[in-house]
């Protein structure tokens, strides 16, 4: 039944990104690691019955309390688990009270991250802070200056390729954002004058991405937001005036 989860249900029927279902995978495999943890079974003896609400419930909190996770991951944790048991409703009535258990439990209520934006003397300290003297350096501040000026979200900077930059008339990036959504934001003349003097640099294949690791594959978002995080606090002069 999880098998078929993903190959029709996931990819088949619904064409699920790779991002929702790499997700959902690693919903599953520490689902399955804690079942067998739980139970002493391995994965191919389970069956329905065995993965019931007390079960899910104690993963659940396992997954606050025993990884650390916040509110916000096992709600997304929990939609996944429920995606599944709505599916396996339809394929195998004869479980319906088990699933109706699982389907009851609820997400749970965490607080909402205020939403903040940079002021354009942290916008010029942020910018200021790579350095360009390196080859890293003129790629982090090529990135940032794109990812400001854009508003494009992390997991769509790091899958832009070379190819989606439009440096010409009407200069543009093509973006693939949420729900596989193609978007084309443009791009002002002194972001397009400091992508082209990276993309001068950066050489590569319309295929290759924009922003690549030293080993030349693409950044994860992670890695951006440490790029972000190290940066140094420093106020460039004109902004502490």
């Amino acid at each position: 039944m999880l098998q078929a989860f993903f190959t029709e249900r996931l990819i088949t029927q619904r064409d699920a990104s790779p991002q929702t279902i790499a997700a959902y995978r690693d919903t599953f495999r520490l689902l399955l690691r804690f079942t067998q943890k739980r139970t002493g079974k391995q994965p191919f003896q389970l069956d329905i019955e065995d993965l019931d609400a007390p079960l899910i419930g104690a993963f659940l909190t396992h997954l606050e309390q025993g990884r650390g996770n916040s509110p916000r991951t096992r709600n997304a944790r929990l939609g996944a688990i429920h995606s599944f048991y709505r599916y396996a409703a339809l394929e195998h009535p004869e479980h319906a009270h088990t699933i109706a258990r699982i389907m009851a439990i609820p997400t749970k209520r965490h607080q909402r991250n205020t939403v903040s934006y940079l002021d354009l003397g942290e916008t010029k300290a942020l910018l200021a802070a790579p350095d360009r003297r390196t080859w890293l350096g003129r790629r982090d501040h090529a990135l940032l200056v794109l990812m400001i000026q854009t508003g494009i979200r992390v997991s769509e900077l790091t899958g832009l390729r070379i190819g989606d930059v439009h440096l010409g008339v009407g200069a543009h990036i093509r973006v693939t954002g949420k729900g596989r959504k193609m978007r084309s934001p443009t791009l002002t003349r002194e972001t397009v004058a400091v992508v082209r003097a990276w993309l001068t640099e950066r050489h590569g294949q319309p295929d290759q991405p924009l922003f690549p690791t030293r080993q030349g594959g693409p950044l994860s978002r992670y890695t951006v937001g440490a790029i972000i995080t190290r940066m140094p606090a420093r106020q460039p002069s004109n902004a502490r005036r």
